[in-house]
C-alpha cells in the first residue's frame, strides 16, 4: 500500500477556527518520521506556494504531493468563476511540483450553510439541493474539472463531505450519475460516508470505477449516535471525535482493502482524521494510525 496522510491530521482544516495549528515543517517532519511517503497540500499558503521551494520541502523528507483540496459553493452560480481561478492556481502549483499525478479533490464549501453544518449527519432528503440548483452545482464542477485538465493535464476527483452539499447516500449517487466519467472522478472518504449514514463498503462496490482517490478516515459509532440524538452541528460532532483513529470506529478497513483489491485498486491511501486545532496529539494519533494499517495488510 502507498500510505499518505494529509495536514488535517495536524488541525489544518479549511474552516476559519480558534486555536492555531502547527506549521508545515513540523507538520511534513512528523509525517516522515512516522512513515508516511506521501501528502496533500492543506490550505492556500500552508505550505510554500513556489513549486521550486514546494518540492525541494518534499524531497528532503522524501515525501509525494498527491493533491489539492478546492472547496466552491457550487450551487450558487456566482461562485463558479473564482472557484475555477481558485482550483487553476492549485493546479498549476501541482503540476509544477509533482507533474500530472496529483489530483485537485473538489468539494462544496462546506459549513457555510448553516442547515447542512446543522444537520450533518442526519441528512434528510428536504435538506438537499434543487433540481434547479443541482443543475448548476453539475456544470461548475464540470466547468472547474475541464479547465484544470485543458491547462494542466490534471484530473479532479470530487469529495463527498458532512456540513456541504453532497454528503448523504443518494446524493453521492445523483452526482456520480450526473457529472462525466471521463471528467470527475470520486474521491471516496470512508469516515465522510459513514457519518452521512452510508455504508463504505456497498457504496466503494457500487462506485468503484470512479473512485480514483481514497481517504481513509473512521467514524465513532457512538459519537455519531450521540450527535444525532443532542443535534450537535458539524463542528460539535468533530470537537467530541467522530472521527476517531483508524480501527476504533465502525468502519470496516480489513473488507474495505480486500474491496480495493479485489478491483486492482493502484492509487493511494490518504489518512484523514480530521481534528481541530489543539485537540488531542496528533503525532501520536497519526502514528497509531499508521501502525493499524500496517496490521491488517
Amino acid at each position: 500500500m502507498k500510505i499518505a496522510n494529509a495536514p488535517c491530521s495536524w488541525g489544518v482544516l479549511e474552516f476559519e477556527l480558534d486555536g492555531e495549528a502547527p506549521g508545515y515543517a513540523q507538520v511534513l517532519d512528523e509525517m516522515h518520521e512516522i512513515g508516511y511517503i506521501g501528502t496533500e497540500l492543506g490550505d492556500w499558503g500552508f505550505m510554500p506556494t513556489d513549486a521550486e521551494n514546494l518540492r525541494a520541502e518534499l524531497a528532503a523528507r522524501q515525501l509525494k504531493m498527491l493533491g489539492a483540496f478546492v472547496a466552491v459553493a457550487l450551487a450558487d452560480p456566482e461562485t463558479h468563476t473564482v472557484g475555477e481561478a481558485a482550483a487553476l492556481r492549485h493546479a498549476r502549483l501541482l503540476a509544477d511540483t509533482a507533474g500530472e499525478t496529483p489530483f485537485i479533490v473538489l468539494s462544496d464549501d462546506n459549513a457555510i450553510t448553516e442547515l447542512r453544518t446543522r444537520y450533518a449527519g442526519r441528512i434528510r432528503p428536504e435538506h438537499g439541493l434543487t433540481p434547479a440548483q443541482w443543475d448548476t452545482f453539475i456544470q461548475g464542477a464540470h466547468r472547474i474539472a475541464r479547465s484544470v485538465r485543458d491547462e494542466t493535464g490534471l484530473r479532479t476527483v470530487f469529495h463527498p463531505h458532512c456540513a456541504g452539499y453532497v454528503e448523504a447516500p443518494a446524493e453521492i449517487d445523483t452526482l456520480m450519475e450526473r457529472t462525466d466519467p471521463s471528467l470527475i472522478g470520486l474521491c471516496f472518504d470512508t469516515g465522510h460516508y459513514r457519518f452521512g449514514g452510508g455504508d463504505p463498503i456497498e457504496a466503494y462496490a457500487r462506485h468503484a470505477d470512479r473512485v480514483w482517490h481514497v481517504h481513509f478516515k473512521d467514524c465513532h459509532p457512538e459519537v455519531a449516535a450521540r450527535s444525532r440524538k443532542d443535534g450537535w452541528d458539524y463542528f460539535e460532532s468533530v470537537g467530541n471525535g467522530v472521527f476517531c483513529e483508524l480501527g476504533k470506529g465502525d468502519v470496516d478497513f480489513p473488507a474495505f482493502l480486500a474491496e480495493l483489491r479485489k478491483r486492482n485498486y493502484d492509487g493511494w491511501i490518504v489518512v484523514e482524521q480530521d481534528v481541530l486545532p489543539g485537540m488531542g496529539s496528533p503525532y501520536e494519533s497519526a502514528e497509531r494510525n499508521l501502525q493499524y494499517l500496517n496490521s491488517i495488510v
